[in-house]
């Protein structure tokens, strides 16, 4: 099969699996040619610029905690990793993407933006894992997992620290919120709404931190996909804002689809995916509301870290909501 008419199967398969889309999705011929004007104007002003030391990440990531059992040795390692250099050779999103995309954008327009006062707070409950790698005392590696349900309380305007509750032990983040690092509603509702201009914005923070010369192995197109998986997922989000970033993850090169997903909950859906390094991060939506359910990362092929096939990680949403006060559920 050629990519022309892998291509078309893959968007006769979206459109088997999705509802109809309340409106029109854009023309590919349009989609194209905004994504080639978009990263033609990133390549000439991301040259020019001086790019500063690499800041902490705040994704989620696949790492070798803290030894299992006494006696064992652990090795920090982050998944995503792979080399940065020069002009990307990694096609276009796809055709099926964009259309999964769209159908997304238009669900989120549809919605009612929730009322937010100063002083509340949104609250996330998600359910899900991450793995670990650890050595034990024969010498040999466990892959282990760890888990990662939690539930999450941030203040709307970032004037208070974030709590956030494992295993019922509560603890305050350290990092102050209202970035793209650590999101806060009213930080989300000041982002541009425009999709070129949104990308732009966190694409220049990618590059910054994970482009040419900066000493991350991550690249700044995947940075770029998972830093807009990560604010998708930070609970309750606009709905304008949510569209854009639907729209914005459409202009990345190298974005795909995975027809059969399960999230963390064990719900099934169609995800949005893209493949760095052996790995594939997928966002997963309902195939009936294309609400999204969760993320997850997905071995392509055999590693020390499990088969092809194996999710390493994977984050379900089960909760959201907005509430006066930390602690308290909607």
């Amino acid at each position: 099969m050629n990519p022309e008419q892998r291509e078309q199967a893959e968007r006769e398969q979206a459109g088997r699996v999705l509802p109809p889309a309340g409106y029109p999705v854009p023309a590919p011929g349009r989609t194209e040619a905004r994504r080639r004007h978009l990263l033609s104007e990133i390549d000439r002003q991301t040259h020019a610029r001086t790019r500063p030391a690499v800041r902490p990440r705040r994704r989620m990531v696949l790492v070798l905690g803290a030894a299992m059992a006494a006696g064992a040795t652990v090795v920090v390692l982050s998944l995503g990793s792979g080399t940065t250099g020069g002009p990307s050779s990694v096609p276009t999103a796809s055709a099926a993407s964009v259309q999964v995309l769209e159908r997304a954008a238009l669900a989120a327009n549809a919605m009612s933006p929730v009322k937010v006062v100063a002083g509340q707070y949104v609250y996330v409950r998600t359910v899900g894992h991450t793995s670990v790698l650890s050595e034990n005392k024969g010498g040999q590696m466990d892959l282990l997992r760890q888990d990662e349900a939690m539930e999450q309380w941030t203040s709307v305007d970032g004037s208070e620290r974030t709590l956030q509750r494992k295993a019922g032990k509560d603890s305050l983040l350290p990092e102050a919120p209202g970035s793209l690092n650590s999101p806060t509603y009213n930080f989300l509702a000041a982002l541009p709404t425009d999709p070129e201009a949104l990308l732009k914005q966190i694409r220049d923070d990618a590059e910054r931190n994970h482009g040419a010369g900066s000493g991350s192995t991550t690249g700044p197109d995947h940075e770029a996909f998972v830093t807009i998986g990560d604010l998708l997922r930070s609970g309750v989000t606009p709905p304008a804002t949510t569209a854009a970033l639907y729209r914005a993850a459409a202009l990345i090169p190298g974005v795909d689809v995975a027809p059969d997903a399960v999230d963390a909950a064990g719900r099934r859906g169609i995800a949005v995916a893209r493949v760095h390094d052996g790995e594939r991060t997928e966002w997963i939506f309902d195939t009936s509301t294309s609400r999204l359910l969760g993320e997850r990362t997905v071995l392509v092929e055999d590693t020390a870290w499990g088969k092809a096939g194996t999710a390493v990680t994977s984050v379900a949403v089960v909760s959201s909501g907005v509430v006066t006060e930390a602690g308290r559920t909607p």
